[in-house]
């Protein structure tokens, strides 16, 4: 395979559109550090949920969904599909309280919420333990895909692909910032979803594959299609759909699903201009992160499977590629290399596309923690906005040089999503509780942190070779969330509450729903400011339609595909009636 000129062309062009967007943006951008990680709070929904949605496309995220895809079947998606239910939460309940906040970054919510140095320590901690640490695995995790793409693509070596990937992002991202980000977002997202959706229409009706009729009943893939495990193999579908719903979506706090919000959601969110363009942008974001863009990514990956049935027949069509990152995951990219002149051009536009929106948005995210939440509020306290810009620019290059060279020790971009989920294990409650439970204290969440990161580490490096009886990667999750959970709950009911007059000044911030405070107010006999009239179960019913509405609208357009039309049809007339519940109850709200 041979890129020819107007691929190149293509890619240049690309590369040209986003540096001239980090210079128109650079002047405003440069003036503090509100308009360089906030964009100036002024920004409308349309253009943060796409954004959003931009940004969890990940060059990463197809070579994800191709993995579960061959591993466990269409249904493997439930891994990452039951995070719509923290999602719907974090739309009609907590967002509008994180633009309520308003705060700068999400970490600056512990000095609102809780007292003493502890919350202090707490945020300087998270600073670096989340803006560096973690965010680091995270990019290097997508800096993987795009070894494993260029790889097989270009013919790179794994340093180059970090290399040229790596320097026009960097250059937009602390040229304009956050505005820089969102606006190259939008243009990413466009030619991502054309790309993606182009690739799948040309790749499903090449001669090998015979059209989608034919690619559904060919026998490597038609037991790969139910959207839900069979009950005749019970460990597989306890562990495929059963602990994701029943366990997941609320114990695992995993960036971009992170439960109550958080990370560059938050980030956006804060940077909305009100609360109800808060709202509008998560629920934006929902829609199209699971409702659109899975199918393609789904139906390569299942084309895959007639193609390349084995990962023997990847390396035999691909000898040059380093045997070592040699995955289910890299047939996504392997398939793309069937692609014409011209359209493998826009493709890899396309993948490079997700890859620096998804960069681009964590290093800026990561820079605010470590110039905002630990060198001003650290290290100089009286620096000037300059200065904080300045120290945020800087960490955009350093987190770029830490990500790219931990990208080249990882293998599997499966295997690094499930370490992330078990450092995260057990605290996605306390994000959810933190809120609407006044007895949270700082030593709930750094209780959480510790524990929930001592036992990722046990089970990934010791556990094996101390009790020489290996578990699975679900009961590692089940027995890390009930460990850390327990552990987080017993903290808080020993440990002396937040101070008063600082728990005083959180509810009548954020006036969250009063059922987890009332024995606060009891207890001090407070008086407090009105709620605003909302109702908690109100936007419980929300949630609950727009995860109706989500659901029923991916598995409708699945029947359709799969030719099952009355059926998707239905599907999605069910959501369609939830979509139009949801706005009668919304406007009802508002009247009331």
């Amino acid at each position: 395979m041979k890129l020819e000129t107007i691929d190149w062309s293509i890619i240049f062009l690309f590369f040209l559109v986003f540096i001239v967007i980090g210079l128109i943006t650079s002047k405003k951008s440069g003036k503090n550090s509100k308009e360089f990680f906030l964009s100036g709070r002024n920004m409308p929904w349309w253009l943060l949920g796409i954004s959003m949605v931009a940004t969890t496309f990940s060059a990463d995220t197809p070579n994800l969904v191709t993995n579960l895809v061959r591993e466990k079947g269409v249904s493997g998606n439930w891994s990452w599909w039951a995070f719509l239910l923290t999602g719907m939460f974090t739309v009609y309940l907590y967002s509008k309280l994180w633009r309520r906040s308003k705060v700068l970054t999400d970490l600056e919510f512990y000095e609102i919420r809780y007292s003493g140095r502890e919350a202090v320590f707490l945020r300087g901690f998270r600073a670096i333990y989340l803006g560096v640490f973690f965010n680091v695995m995270i990019m290097a995790s997508v800096c993987l895909a795009g070894i494993k793409i260029g790889g097989i693509l270009l013919g790179l070596t794994p340093f180059e692909c970090i290399f040229y990937s790596s320097v026009v992002t960097v250059l937009y991202s602390t040229l304009g910032g956050l505005r820089s980000v969102i606006y190259t977002d939008l243009i990413q997202f466009f030619v991502a979803m054309v790309g993606s959706i182009w690739a799948t229409y040309y790749i499903i009706n090449l001669d090998e594959i015979g059209g989608l009729g034919q690619m559904l009943s060919h026998p490597n893939v038609i037991d790969k299609l139910s959207f839900f495990p069979s009950t005749n193999d019970m460990d597989q579908f306890i562990v495929v759909l059963i602990i994701p719903l029943a366990v997941q979506w609320w114990a695992v706090w995993y960036p971009g699903a992170e439960p109550g919000g958080g990370g560059y959601i938050a980030q956006r969110m804060l940077s909305a201009k009100d609360e109800k363009n808060a709202i509008y942008s998560t629920l934006l974001f929902n829609t199209i992160h699971y409702i659109i863009r899975p199918w393609p990514w789904i139906l390569i990956a299942l084309s895959s499977l007639i193609l390349f049935p084995s990962l023997g027949s990847i390396s035999a069509a691909f000898p040059g590629v380093d045997q070592s990152i040699i995955g289910n995951d890299i047939a996504y990219p392997a398939m793309l290399s069937l692609l014409p002149t011209g359209l493998l051009g826009l493709v890899l536009a396309s993948l490079i596309a997700a890859f620096m929106s998804t960069i681009s948005s964590h290093l800026n995210w990561g820079a605010s923690y470590i110039s905002i939440d630990f060198y001003k509020r650290f290290i100089k306290k009286d620096a000037t906005e300059k200065e904080v810009v300045s120290v945020g620019k800087l960490s955009t290059i350093l987190l770029m040089v830490l990500s790219g060279f931990v990208s080249l020790q990882l293998s599997d971009s499966l295997g690094a999503f499930n370490i992330l989920l078990q450092i995260g294990a057990g605290t996605g409650s306390i994000f959810l509780l933190r809120w609407f439970w006044w007895r949270v204290n700082a030593y709930s969440e750094i209780t959480g942190m510790i524990v929930s990161f001592l036992i990722a580490i046990y089970f990934e490096w010791f556990h094996d070779s101390f009790s020489g009886i290996p578990l699975k990667q679900h009961m590692e999750l089940l027995i890390g969330v009930g460990i850390t959970t327990f552990s987080w709950v017993l903290v808080t009911l020993m440990t002396k509450p937040t101070e008063k007059n600082k728990l005083l000044e959180f509810y009548n911030l954020i006036r969250p729903y009063g059922f987890g405070w009332s024995e606060f107010i009891k207890r001090h006999n407070m008086i407090i400011k009105p709620n605003r009239g909302e109702s908690a179960m109100r936007d419980l019913l929300l949630v609950f339609l727009g995860v109706v509405m989500v659901y029923f609208s991916l598995f409708g357009i699945g029947y359709i595909l799969y030719n099952q039309i009355v059926l998707g049809v239905f599907m999605i007339g069910l959501s369609v009636v939830s979509f139009i519940s949801t706005n009668y109850i919304m406007s009802f709200g508002k009247k009331s």
